[in-house]
């Protein structure tokens, strides 16, 4: 919400803004994932002897970067025969907020990629212009990229003021996969308010994962998939600002996944065919996707962090996918650092960025982070049975360290 638009486009969100019902007047009816008393405690890839390498923050997840914050809006409701605009319901909302709540209004340095281009991320061609992601980032599932965008717009317009030249606007990035197997989604269940109490309840530390938020109803490798999370923190050495002594900066890199992708025979863990091992059908052909977000500390040009967002593709090479026809696999990365960098005052801005030469850590990093990310939407799950009594199994945890000590790599 920084630059000129014109006036006509901003009356129309005005219009918007004055008549849009006050969402907070009606609490949405969200419903936690129904775990067993057994699934209650959230077990992640690392608790069962997944071999990873590098080392995790703090969280070993996205808001390990500071000030990145996380919210959802998980929505499950009916079971039985589809009645389209009844139910089943099994979906949902997740929000990245990038600098958080109190910086909304300050653009975050960004990169698109598209590995296979079979699904929708609103606002990359913007993005893509001019460098900069402007507000969060949204998920849902397919159906809902329209309402979920228009929402943001919604609620962007009563979070903030217009700009200097006196105009509201917006370009939100709002991105999908497919959970039509297990929700009804021709019913249009994710609704405005959905959108807004992901955003208002989105909060750094900790945060689950599995099916949540957009992620509810999705599957991965033919297992239960949704949301996973991981970070690395690595430290990038080089020669300090006065040229004479050797010095090494830490930052933090996170990845948050909405896995909807790939074949059971596919699915790879640490290098075990763990798909192989588990044989099992869900699709007769592939027709997922996958989301990918990276978020980082580190002082990172647009262009820079394009690269970092393409070397996500390598961390989801690694647990097997091949990327196929039907997937759409959508990626974005962004950088906290260089606060301010698009405020049009003053006319000049210095910023810092990392030499090219001295990225590879930071590429290493985003790979590990985006491969355990994607582990742990499996692991960090339960099974799930939809609309037509459409069933989906977890990944079992314990068949997958018994596999993991059969091939010689549980940790």
């Amino acid at each position: 919400m920084i630059a000129k638009r014109n006036p006509t486009i901003s009356g129309w969100l005005l219009l918007l803004f004055l008549f849009v019902p006050d969402l907070h007047a009606r609490e949405p009816q969200r419903s936690p994932p129904a775990r067993s008393t057994a699934e209650n405690k959230q077990v992640r890839a690392r608790d069962l002897g997944v071999p990873f390498e590098g080392t995790p923050g703090k969280f070993n997840a996205i808001t390990d970067v500071a000030g990145v914050e996380v919210g959802y809006t998980t929505l499950i409701s009916g079971e039985g025969k589809l009645d389209v605009g009844k139910g089943p319901v099994r979906t949902g909302v997740t929000v990245i907020v990038p600098r958080g709540h109190d910086s909304l209004n300050d653009p975050v340095y960004a990169g698109f990629f598209s590995l296979n281009g079979n699904g929708e991320m609103t606002g990359t061609a913007w993005l893509e212009e001019s460098g900069f992601l402007e507000g969060p980032i949204v998920i849902t599932n397919t159906h809902s990229v329209g309402v979920a965008r228009d929402a943001v717009i919604a609620w962007r317009v009563k979070q903030a003021p217009a700009d200097k030249t006196g105009y509201w606007w917006s370009l939100p990035v709002v991105a999908e996969t497919w959970d039509g197997w297990l929700n009804d989604i021709n019913g249009f269940h994710v609704k405005p308010e959905d959108v807004w109490h992901a955003l208002e309840s989105a909060h750094g530390g900790a945060i689950e994962e599995g099916s949540v938020g957009g992620g509810t109803g999705m599957i991965c490798y033919e297992f239960k998939g949704g949301t996973g999370t991981a970070s690395r923190v690595v430290p990038v050495a080089g020669v300090g600002n006065s040229g004479s002594e050797k010095t090494a900066r830490t930052y933090t890199i996170g990845a948050l996944v909405q896995a909807d992708c790939g074949r059971r025979s596919q699915l790879t863990i640490a290098g075990v065919p763990i798909g192989k091992e588990i044989p099992g059908e869900v699709y007769k052909d592939e027709s997922g996707s996958i989301i990918i977000v990276i978020a980082t500390d580190a002082p990172l040009l647009p262009h820079q962090l394009k690269r970092l967002a393409r070397r996500a593709s390598l961390g989801l090479a690694r647990t097997g996918s091949v990327s196929g026809n039907g997937s759409g696999d959508l990626f974005i990365a962004f950088s906290t650092a260089n606060a301010g960098a698009a405020n049009p005052d003053p006319l000049t801005h210095s910023v810092e960025t990392i030499p090219n030469d001295r990225l590879d850590p930071i590429f290493t990093a985003v790979v590990q982070a985006t491969e355990e990310a994607i582990v742990n939407a499996l692991v960090d799950n339960h099974s799930m049975t939809g609309r037509d009594n459409h069933r989906v199994d977890a990944l079992p945890r314990n068949r997958l360290r018994e596999l993991l000590k059969k091939y010689n790599r549980l940790r």
